[in-house]
């Protein structure tokens, strides 16, 4: 009797020690999905646009905002890193940004491609790198995407070709890329991102023409958080209507803060260019809450005030979480359980990069080549030599 009086007592314990948040979330009836509305795009050369309504499942809006969330997170560990001298050098965080990483990566598919400019950590992560290793490369780790070697501005992954430094040159690139597609005869589509100080570099209307003459499946796409580094649109660029600048290129302007509008018009575009009609020209209109690298402060040349009502009025995670409370896609409770995980998440990758050792010297000449016999590098001077393996 005893016995079975304990054996009970350890069940009840073990019931009384999950947690209530848990229990209520599981014992809910959520819906499996729920339709909503979304913003019309303004369009250019196209006779119809995206959908006005898209259809949410639940599976799908928890997906989204745990990746929007952890790409929050692991720019604001970024940033305190960088405070920190953990991290030095270039770095451009995309917090604000987070509905067009993960909006554009729910609308096209793993095969597809993606090259950006310098702030490509968000793209880094939503194309499969993990926060371990975007963090330790951001400290310039053996365990980073790129051996440590790359930082900030030169992450990659398959299909993900960076991380360019070079304002506007990552654009004939990804015109390169979506050339390779149609020339392979591949089913695939190109990704090609630049921001709005970048959308008035000539080489990008060079890459234009290129990929209308050769119906290239290239989606352009201009990021246009407002201000190029501490120049606000308006006194930068003639014409801010950055989605006609391909002129005999179709182009769409869409809300760059909603991640549902970006995923429909990214699903547009690329059904689009797999037709065989060429490229296609979209413009997201969103907000950086930073400022444009660690050495700006980000309110020399807007409000705090400014900065604050985009924050309480358009934040891209507090629009898709309202979103699915309101339509019980999902609980606060349990939404409240995914930022305490991605939390943990990002801690334990900020104290592996922090631990993990830098390369050594001696493979600063590694990698250069992908498949070449091992070869010498001069080093800062002739007399210094450095292996290359690849």
């Amino acid at each position: 009797m005893r016995k079975m009086l304990a054996a009970v007592s350890r069940v009840l314990s073990g019931a009384s020690q999950k947690p209530a948040s848990r229990v209520l979330v599981a014992s809910r009836n959520f819906a499996n999905d729920a339709t909503f509305e979304i913003k019309k795009c303004d369009l250019h050369r196209l006779e119809e646009g995206p959908p006005v309504t898209t259809v949410l499942t639940r599976e799908d809006g928890l997906k989204y905002y745990r990746m929007m969330q952890t790409v929050r997170r692991m720019e604001l560990k970024a940033d305190q890193l960088y405070k920190q001298k953990i991290i030095r050098g270039f770095c451009h965080l995309c917090d604000g940004q987070e509905a067009c990483c993960v909006g554009l990566e729910a609308g096209i598919n793993p095969t597809d491609h993606l090259i950006t400019a310098y702030r490509a950590h968000g793209f880094t992560f939503t194309r499969g790198l993990s926060v371990r290793e975007i963090l330790a490369e951001l400290t310039g780790r053996k365990g980073g995407c790129a051996k440590g070697k790359g930082g900030s501005m030169h992450m990659y992954a398959k299909n993900f070709y960076g991380g360019n430094g070079i304002v506007g040159a990552q654009v004939p690139l990804g015109a390169g890329i979506a050339l390779a597609c149609k020339y392979n005869g591949k089913d695939e589509v190109c990704l090609t991102l630049y921001g709005d100080g970048a959308a008035n570099q000539g080489q990008i209307f060079g890459a234009y023409n290129m990929a209308a003459l050769w119906k290239l499946p290239c989606i352009f796409i201009c990021e246009n958080n407002r201000y190029g580094m501490g120049t606000s649109v308006e006194r930068a660029a003639a014409s801010t209507d950055y989605y006609k600048r391909g002129d005999f290129i179709p182009g769409l302007r869409v809300d760059g803060m909603d991640i549902l509008c970006v995923r429909e018009a990214t699903r547009f575009a690329a059904a689009y260019c797999r037709s065989g009609k060429g490229p296609i020209l979209m413009e997201l209109q969103t907000y950086r809450y930073h400022g444009h690298s660690m050495s700006d402060p980000g309110v020399s040349y807007r409000t705090r005030e400014e900065i604050q009502e985009v924050r309480s009025k358009s934040d891209p995670i507090m629009l898709l979480k309202d979103r699915m409370v309101n339509s019980n896609l999902a609980s606060v409770e349990e939404l409240k359980e995914i930022d305490v995980e991605v939390r943990k998440e990002i801690e334990d990758a900020a104290q592996f990069a922090t631990a993990d050792p830098e390369p050594p010297l001696e493979e600063l000449g590694y990698h250069i080549y992908s498949s070449d016999p091992p070869f010498e590098v001069r080093g800062a001077n002739q007399w210094i030599k450095f292996k290359s393996v690849s």
